[in-house]
């Protein structure tokens, strides 16, 4: 048996060497050490010897099997080896090489001057407050001095939830959040997205962005109001940029006002952009109307307050001469990028 034992390893030795992939060396095992392999068909014949002869037997069939194992995980390792020098001679991957920077994405030019006002304002004393995008139409028209007949209370204008739910069309109405709940003095700025039944143009989108201005105090005028935004413009169009006010209309302030900077473009002598006129129309702002401080519970001839409001996909539009509202709606990462370095 032991001359068996022998023959057994040495053939199995010589097919293991011969192998040289996974599979034929797994048929190798099979044939060997299998269920129906043949060390395993000996050790069920094991009866067939005498009974004092079955331990040796069985030990030498062991030791075999064993022998012919450790053959098999040496080969293994081999041809795994092998396989893996050949895989990488085949890539030819050269690590001395630069690597390839991955495409990365690029900052929307709305969320950069949204960081930019946010930082200005800060450094003019200004808190950043935020509310809820669904308001109470109290909030939204009737607190600002908005009355019933208005015609942006009109349903093809305003997106409403319920009667007294509505996707607020200002972030003005945060106004009326900040003062019920504060004592003056309060300067705030609320920027955020605003919701108007409009169709998509070239210059008007049905979400879009604001950014509100407040400031409630004793002796607050007009001079304060002009002061500020004055500052506003020069620090985000440039220190040669010029500022003019018109007379406006806003239910919620009185007096009110437009506030327009010299064009970017042609620094007032007039070009396309400006429609030859010079100027570029940015914001609307005014004094807090007397009705809305009694609103909120302030006494008019205590304190008075000046709030403005800026749409920030148009300021965006004008900073960066895009002349379609609605590719800031798009996320063309081409689109995006172009913006970096002027950022």
């Amino acid at each position: 048996m032991d001359d068996k034992a022998k023959e057994l390893i040495f053939e199995a030795e010589k097919n293991i060497k011969l192998v040289t992939d996974i599979l034929e060396l797994e048929k190798v095992r099979i044939k060997y050490l299998g269920k129906k392999g043949k060390i395993t068909q000996i050790l069920r014949n094991l009866g067939k010897y005498p009974e004092d002869e079955r331990p040796a037997i069985g030990k030498l069939l062991n030791e075999a099997r064993e022998t012919i194992k450790k053959t098999m995980e040496k080969r293994r390792d081999e041809i795994v080896a092998v396989n893996l020098e050949n895989k990488i001679k085949a890539e030819d991957v050269d690590v001395t090489l630069p690597g390839k920077r991955p495409p990365t994405g690029a900052r929307h030019p709305v969320n950069m001057v949204y960081d930019e006002l946010e930082h200005i304002f800060a450094h003019l004393g200004f808190e950043i407050v935020e509310g809820p995008d669904i308001e109470l139409d109290y909030n939204n028209f009737e607190a600002l001095n908005v009355p019933r007949n208005h015609p942006s209370r009109d349903i093809q204008d305003t997106f409403y939830i319920t009667d007294d739910l509505v996707l607020r069309t200002h972030t003005t109405c945060v106004d009326i959040r900040i003062m019920k709940t504060r004592k003056p003095p309060i300067r705030a700025i609320i920027p955020g997205k605003v919701y108007r039944s409009d169709a998509s143009d070239p210059s008007h989108l049905p979400v879009f962005h604001q950014l509100d201005g407040l400031i409630v105090d004793e002796s607050i005028t007009f001079r304060d109001l002009k002061g500020v935004l004055a500052m506003f413009a020069h620090e985000f169009f440039g220190f040669d940029t010029d500022v003019r006010f018109r007379p406006s209309y806003f239910p919620f302030t009185e007096p009110s006002a437009e506030m327009d900077v010299s064009c970017i473009i042609c620094h007032g002598t007039g070009c396309r952009l400006c429609k030859n006129t010079g100027w570029l129309e940015i914001l609307g702002s005014g004094l807090l109307h007397p009705k809305v401080l009694r609103e909120v519970g302030y006494d008019p001839q205590q304190v008075s307050g000046l709030a403005f409001g800026m749409g920030i996909d148009r300021v965006t539009m004008l900073k960066y001469g895009i002349d379609d509202i609605r590719l800031l709606a798009e996320n063309d990462m081409a689109f995006n990028r172009q913006f970096i370095h002027v950022w």
